[in-house]
């Protein structure tokens, strides 16, 4: 069938409207150098308006992924842990009759050594290195694997269960490190690479969008911990803890923590700004401090309220539908000593207005032990601001 001009015009139209599937290679060859002309990949080769890539120039020229990964990738550690683990005899094989009838053959309680593998990455040139807590719970040296082959034998100064980081020094010089970036700039839909050994499979790399900010530890299951969660959807698979998710830059802003079994397609990493706070104290003292009031609280909502209001257990009466609400407050705690009550409803921390139970969290933990933190709250509609001395956080040296 003969095809006018116009008629061809018009279904190239159609075509090019339809995107990189049906320009096939051509497409994609025009996306990779528009990538190269992005701000991250300043090099490209442009004609008119269009910039184009010849297929030399993109086997030669990496994409931005490529290029962090290229970036950071001497910097990613391979740690290999071991711990001694008692094995004990089942309860039902303590009986005296399996003990006649099995004699001699009866197993006997035993020490085991149980190994991991997790990731880490190299901070400075003289040998720090941190990492997940889980990593290495349990062991006082491991196996730092270098990317060019080294293995190095790394003493844990200090691990942070409360957030889950932990510091390695190693006793080499002149070794590749990391470039930190903001975690708090952060937006979801941002470029997200996650390098690690996941499953075993060193130095691999994965990338995603980060596809949430500031997700609680309640949120993500894991209300022991103090952190607020980046969320991506780049892969993070065991053995991935503790390694780098980086920016578009290969800037380091998280890192990687494979926490929930059942989170299929989503991934978290702990925010490099509490990473680096947490490693500074573990790297200088051995430990983290983290500041604890002792309450317990509540994001309000018209639900929450009316579900408060109706529980005849709790005594509390609740007439606003936003703040954050003070539903206990531990017998002996700073919160109690310093006058806070149940019932409360917390409008500022340190003269900084809040709104969630996440955000008085953050401005408790950026706090210092035992110093004054004003906190605003309404009691009974009234607004009066009370000085609370946080101490420190339960279970901590």
């Amino acid at each position: 069938m003969a095809v006018s001009f116009k008629q061809l015009a018009f279904m190239t139209s159609l075509l090019a409207i339809g995107g990189g599937l049906w320009l096939g290679g051509n497409a994609l060859l025009t996306q990779q150098a528009r990538v190269k002309s992005s701000p991250s990949n300043p090099q490209s080769v442009s004609q008119g308006n269009n910039p184009i890539a010849s297929s030399a120039d993109v086997a030669t020229q990496p994409n931005f992924i490529a290029a962090a990964a290229e970036k950071v990738g001497p910097a990613v550690v391979r740690i290999d842990a071991a711990r001694q683990v008692n094995s004990e005899v089942p309860d039902a094989l303590q009986n005296p009759l399996f003990r006649r009838f099995f004699g001699d053959q009866m197993p006997e309680p035993s020490d085991r050594v149980e190994r991991g593998t997790g990731s880490g990455f190299i901070l400075t040139a003289d040998g720090r290195v941190i990492t997940n807590a889980h990593v290495v719970e349990g062991a006082s040296e491991v196996e730092v694997t270098l990317k060019d082959g080294r293995t190095l034998i790394g003493k844990v100064v200090g691990l942070d269960p409360v957030t889950d980081v932990a510091a390695i020094q190693i006793n080499a010089q002149q070794l590749p490190s990391v470039t930190l970036g903001d975690s708090s700039q952060l937006i979801p839909g941002q470029w997200a690479i996650a390098i690690g050994n996941p499953l075993g499979l060193d130095n691999t790399v994965t990338a995603g969008i980060i596809s949430a900010i500031g997700r609680s530890s309640r949120e993500v299951g894991v209300p022991d911990k103090r952190v607020n969660f980046i969320q991506t959807d780049a892969a993070i698979n065991p053995g991935n803890s503790g390694g780098p998710l980086l920016n578009e830059q290969g800037e380091v802003i998280g890192i990687n923590t494979a926490i929930r079994a059942d989170a299929q397609g989503l991934g978290f990493a702990i925010p490099i700004a509490t990473a680096k706070r947490v490693a500074e104290q573990l790297f200088s003292q051995g430990k983290a401090e983290h500041p604890f009031l002792g309450i317990q609280m509540v994001d309000l909502s018209p639900t929450v309220r009316e579900a408060i209001n109706a529980d005849g257990k709790s005594n509390l009466k609740v007439t606003r539908d936003r703040g954050v609400l003070i539903q206990g407050v531990a017998t002996g705690s700073p919160a109690e000593k310093g006058g806070l009550r149940a019932g409360d409803i917390i409008q500022k921390i340190n003269n900084q207005p809040v709104s969630t139970a996440a955000e008085v969290q953050a401005l408790v933990e950026n706090s210092r032990i035992g110093e004054t933190l004003p906190v605003e709250v309404s009691r009974n509609d009234r607004t009066q601001t009370l000085q609370v001395r946080p101490g420190a956080y339960p279970g901590q040296p």
